[in-house]
């Protein structure tokens, strides 16, 4: 019999989702894949009620519907500063996970070296073999997750075709500075390389840290191909709206390999959509206002078990070091948790490329009701293991 393709071997099926398995199979709450437990505003679910008894159950225009497209145009103006053309700068994809599919393969060829911070979200690696490009493993270092330059340095000279950056971060919850960025882009530049940024947790920032959009910096918009969604932004995870911008040369080469690997986003989803990306700075500023309040109720449960954990600086997750706890594997605590405190987290070493067994990841986008639930059992589940 023939063989399946080599490359499949080289990583294991998704471990946030075989969590998320685990932590149904034992009624654990779930704070290991990042998906909310409450509704997205009401004005976007009536849109949809709308739409969907509308004439939108056929495909769509491949590249994004026409509505959608001049919507998210606006929108990402509006926040960047950059003019915007909905038919030459963007594509609509399947969420952010296709996006960044598509942006691998629109930059690299087989055997091209691209650059992934560690640790980093899992796709990003194996989007890289699917492509049949090789990963080269730079690593963030603990506890504030910077970047040695020189280390950088060497990768990109190493011949580095692209670097993905997700900012912020996954895991991590770091957020690049200003000058971190600027480093990174100087590098890009000298070295003639594509930069893949993931910026869905763009609208998910702890003061006194703030955003930077990479395609800003000076000479970076013909470079950057940015990955995005509306996933984490307005609580739609199942909807799967993502999209590419990037300048005309990169988006025409991007409308290929989306067409031919998803044909298009659903329809009814994006005509609902236009309502959310139409939302006034109101939306932003109290859906800050929310994560605020929620990273603030987790980490301090957090802080009452006397584990060390990070404190993200944007989207909405944590590293808890489990390694006083006295277990073998970040996985063997994982898997504690979830049966015997009720708990489900992410073992950290799925996202490190270094032999890394200190952490598990949790996300706190939940109901407060949901936080509080979970830093009970934390708390009760911990003193009495």
């Amino acid at each position: 019999m023939p063989q399946p393709a080599r490359r499949l071997e080289v990583f294991t099926e998704s471990v946030i989702r075989e969590m998320t398995r685990l932590s149904n199979r034992h009624g654990s709450i779930n704070l290991a894949q990042g998906f909310p437990d409450f509704n997205p505003p009401e004005a976007l679910i009536d849109a949809l009620a709308v739409a969907i008894r509308g004439p939108f159950h056929q495909y769509a225009v491949t590249w994004g519907a026409p509505r959608f497209r001049q919507a998210l145009a606006l929108k990402h103006q509006h926040f960047t500063g950059l003019e915007m053309d909905p038919d030459r700068h963007l594509v609509v994809t399947c969420g952010s996970t296709e996006a960044m599919m598509v942006s691998m393969m629109t930059a690299c060829d087989p055997g091209d070296k691209v650059i992934v911070f560690s640790p980093f979200y899992e796709n990003y690696a194996a989007d890289a073999i699917l492509t049949g490009a090789i990963p080269v493993h730079v690593p963030l270092h603990a506890p504030d997750f910077t970047f040695d330059r020189e280390e950088l340095r060497r990768a990109f000279a190493a011949g580095a075709k692209a670097i993905v950056i997700c900012n912020p971060a996954n895991p991590s919850g770091k957020v690049f500075t200003r000058d971190e960025l600027l480093y990174i882009a100087g590098l890009a530049e000298e070295y003639d390389a594509f930069v893949l940024m993931d910026e869905v947790y763009e609208h998910i920032v702890y003061a006194p840290h703030e955003h930077t959009y990479f395609a800003t910096l000076p000479g970076m918009w013909e470079r950057t191909l940015t990955c995005g969604s509306l996933s984490k932004t307005y609580s739609i995870t199942g909807w799967r709206l993502g999209h590419v911008i990037a300048p005309e040369h990169l988006i025409s080469r991007a409308r290929k390999v989306h067409d031919f690997l998803t044909v298009g986003a659903a329809a009814p989803l994006q005509e609902a959509a236009v309502t959310a990306l139409q939302f006034p700075d109101s939306y932003y500023t109290d859906l800050q206002r929310e994560y605020d309040v929620k990273r603030d109720l987790f980490l301090g449960y957090l802080r009452q078990t006397g584990l060390p954990f990070t404190e993200p600086q944007g989207a909405y997750y944590t590293l808890l070091n489990i390694s006083s706890l006295g277990f073998k594997t970040d996985t063997a605590a994982a898997e504690w948790m979830t049966r015997e405190v009720g708990i489900t987290g992410v073992p950290g070493s799925s996202f490190f490329r270094e032999p890394e067994h200190r952490y598990i990841r949790f996300h706190f986008a939940k109901k407060n009701e949901t936080l509080k639930a979970a830093g009970e059992k934390f708390l009760a589940g911990l003193k009495r293991g």
